[in-house]
């Protein structure tokens, strides 16, 4: 028979649970805490005591006392300034770098654009490692750094965070968690990882799937990339390449596809095919984000081939829709990137589309929402897996991270 947990693997449990529900909930009193979480009072003034001697919360009195009479239960607060993670997103145009505190808090953070084309892979680690260190230089000299990781539009494989395909970048076999930690040199690694699947934990976690465990997150670049989260988890596949959405074929007569197929989704309701059929396309003309947000403007405004534009890509987008609704049974589909505008100019197509390709079933009670997150839902997504470890042995990292001096918390 398997033994049961140890005390000391409860403790640990425990401690995890209550910090990452202050992490993404907020500042929660000990009673709510208690009463959430299922543990008594006695158990949550220890776990907080622990936290608070690793430096990870602090405890407040409320700041509007409550009604009830007696002494007002402590607030447990997470300590945003101290504990943080950094946060890397590299897309095709543009790349964010940001430091994000405990609890959520964007703390600080830089954004630049690049030129489209060809990657050198020198320039991005230059570039990534100068801004995370201008960051680094402005936190305060207790505060921490105790995870790092970068949102990639490509395919990652798992097991050692390479980048096996960027079709929109033209990378392939690239170790760029590797290269970009050892220019930081703060001793933790940087994790890399596809950003529609970073961009669906942060959906579920702090945006419009909260409370949702399974659902679809589509994210629009210039290519179409998604993250499916199934029983709350992400569904990673065998070698973590799990949820390339934007390669599923909808139209096999379709236009050719960098992955060497055709009529691909992305192919078929991406950002170039956008713009190609507003008339918007060619050298000169304006891409990216506000070119995308421009033709949904136009069409909303009453031009008739935006309009038509948006109707055609938003057939497509609605059988990928419908073929993801029939096989994974989702309670909710989230766009993001620039398939949110999409999506909000030609949703009554999508939604027309749905309702004859999936079966009456599946679709019934699937809900169809925009990423509530934004343009920084990746990002944000990156912060929250970079936070992972410290949440799941909260203590044991923070010992590990700071040295000796921890020690005695274990």
């Amino acid at each position: 028979m398997k033994a049961g947990p140890s005390q000391e693997e409860i403790r640990r449990h425990n401690l995890g649970t209550l910090l990452r529900f202050v992490h993404l909930r907020g500042p929660a009193s000990r009673a709510t805490l208690a009463e959430t979480l299922g543990l008594n009072r006695s158990t949550i003034m220890a776990l907080t005591s622990d936290l608070t001697a690793a430096g990870l919360v602090r405890e407040e009195l409320p700041r509007r006392p409550g009604r009830r009479a007696g002494r007002p239960s402590l607030v447990v607060q997470p300590e945003s300034t101290r504990v943080y993670v950094l946060a890397f997103d590299v897309a095709v145009d543009r790349l964010a770098v940001a430091r994000v505190g405990l609890g959520g808090t964007v703390l600080d953070r830089r954004e630049t654009e690049r030129p489209r084309g060809e990657l050198d892979t020198g320039d991005l680690v230059g570039a990534l490692a100068g801004a995370a260190r201008a960051l680094v230089r402005k936190a305060g000299r207790d505060a921490v750094c105790v995870g790092a990781a970068l949102a990639f539009p490509g395919i990652v494989r798992r097991a050692d965070d390479m980048i096996m395909f960027g079709p929109n970048l033209d990378v392939d076999g690239l170790s760029l968690g590797d290269a970009l930690a050892r220019r930081l040199g703060l001793g933790v690694p940087v994790a890399v990882r596809n950003d529609a699947n970073l961009g669906a934990l942060a959906e579920h976690e702090r945006g419009a799937g909260v409370g949702c465990d399974d659902l679809i997150y589509l994210h629009g670049d210039v290519g179409v990339g998604g993250g499916i989260i199934v029983g709350g988890r992400l569904l990673g596949g065998q070698e973590g390449y799990g949820g390339e959405i934007g390669h599923m074929v909808v139209n096999p007569g379709g236009r050719p596809c960098a992955c060497g197929s055709r009529g691909c989704l992305e192919t078929e309701v991406g950002e170039r095919t956008l713009l190609a059929h507003a008339e918007r396309d060619g050298p000169g003309r304006p891409v990216g984000r506000d070119a995308v947000r421009a033709v949904v403007d136009a069409a909303d405004r009453g031009d008739i081939v935006a309009r038509d534009a948006l109707h055609r890509v938003g057939t497509w987008l609605g059988f990928g829709v419908a073929n993801l609704v029939n096989i994974f049974n989702p309670g909710m589909v989230v766009f993001g990137g620039t398939l949110r505008d999409i999506y909000l100019g030609s949703a009554a197509q999508v939604r027309s589309v749905l309702a004859t390709g999936a079966l009456a079933a599946p679709r019934e009670r699937v809900r169809l929402r925009t990423a509530e997150l934004g343009d920084d839902v990746t990002l944000v997504g990156a912060a929250e897996y970079a936070f992972a470890e410290v949440l799941a042995d909260p203590v044991q990292v923070l010992a590990r991270l700071r040295g000796p001096a921890e020690t005695a918390l274990r």
